[in-house]
């Protein structure tokens, strides 16, 4: 398989492999320091004990309703770049009323055929979570398997556990910025297709660039960011508007909106990549267009000084990180 391209499975299509697999355990939302050190462990393992390395995740798995943190496609992105070979994808619907023993040895035995179990140490499966790192030893060492169970990982100076949960509590106060450092460096972000909006933007003299959020993504602290777009294979400069836009129309359907610095080409159509930087103000409802529009100047100021500072160049020049 090509290691820098990870293939994405479900569990009615992975195919059966006879050299077995190095398989981690998880969900794996946000693919924060700690999963990244068991995903590291299960490749290297892979690569010198000649097995496929493969990543369990879920769908249909909305922990506590609150939105998803990296969707499949944004997970497998991240994997490739750590050199994963496959994405096996769960429907946690169809698995969650599964015995742990049967989730053992139908799945992890049967189809995955895995040679290696990698997890950490609060992993969790089979119907109502009875299934623990207790029960995943006895089964390997049973069957000839492998294993290694991580420690969590703790960080700063409270040594917090590393979670999904932390990295939800930073985004619901805007601090991206400590979301980037949880998960070594890869920023939160929403993807999606350039839609047309009002196009007061332009009218104003700040064109945008919309983007939907989809409704089963996290939704950050609503305001405005610093932010980075990936346009295919260019990298671009902006200040993104994430919310409901209360001063230009009524939604209830999020939204990022972003001014670049970069370009005012028309992008309509194309598919981009937000990644959000650094928090600059919350969203608020302005008296009128001539309002914001003073607001909107002064948030390219502060973007621009954050950028600045971080060594960027903005503008209609190259840019260099």
């Amino acid at each position: 398989m090509d290691s820098n391209y990870t293939s994405v499975f479900y569990l009615d299509t992975l195919p059966y492999l006879h050299k077995g697999r190095a398989a981690a355990l998880g969900f794996f939302d946000g693919i924060h320091a700690g999963h990244k050190k068991i995903i590291k462990y299960t490749v290297r393992t892979a690569a010198t004990q000649g097995l496929t390395s493969t990543v369990l995740t879920f769908v249909n798995f909305n922990k506590g309703g609150e939105g998803l943190l990296t969707s499949i496609e944004e997970k497998r992105a991240i994997l490739s770049s750590m050199g994963v070979d496959e994405l096996l994808v769960l429907d946690f619907e169809s698995v969650k009323d599964m015995p742990a023993s049967v989730f053992l040895s139908e799945i992890i035995g049967m189809k995955m055929n895995a040679r290696v179990l990698i997890s950490g140490e609060d992993y969790r499966f089979g119907k109502g979570a009875q299934g623990d790192c207790v029960l995943l030893r006895e089964y390997a060492e049973k069957n000839g398997i492998g294993v290694k169970i991580f420690e969590d990982q703790l960080y700063g100076e409270e040594k917090r556990r590393l979670s999904s949960t932390w990295l939800r509590e930073a985004l619901s106060r805007g601090d991206v910025r400590l979301y980037g450092e949880l998960c070594s460096g890869t920023l939160f972000s929403y993807s999606g297709i350039v839609v047309r909006g009002k196009m007061l933007g332009r009218k104003l003299g700040f064109p945008t660039v919309n983007i939907s959020i989809p409704e089963d993504k996290f939704k950050v602290r609503y305001g405005v960011y610093a932010s980075r777009v990936i346009l295919g294979g260019r990298t671009l400069y902006g200040v993104t508007n994430v919310g409901l836009r209360p001063t230009v129309e009524e939604s209830d359907t999020a939204v990022a909106e972003t001014y670049l610095f970069d370009t005012d080409e028309d992008l309509y159509g194309a598919r981009i990549k937000v990644e959000l930087l650094e928090f600059i103000r919350p969203e608020k409802k302005f008296e009128d267009l001539t309002a914001l529009s003073g607001q909107v100047s002064q948030d390219k100021i502060s973007a621009a000084k954050f950028f600045a500072q971080s060594g960027t160049i903005v503008g209609n020049s190259e840019v260099n990180v």
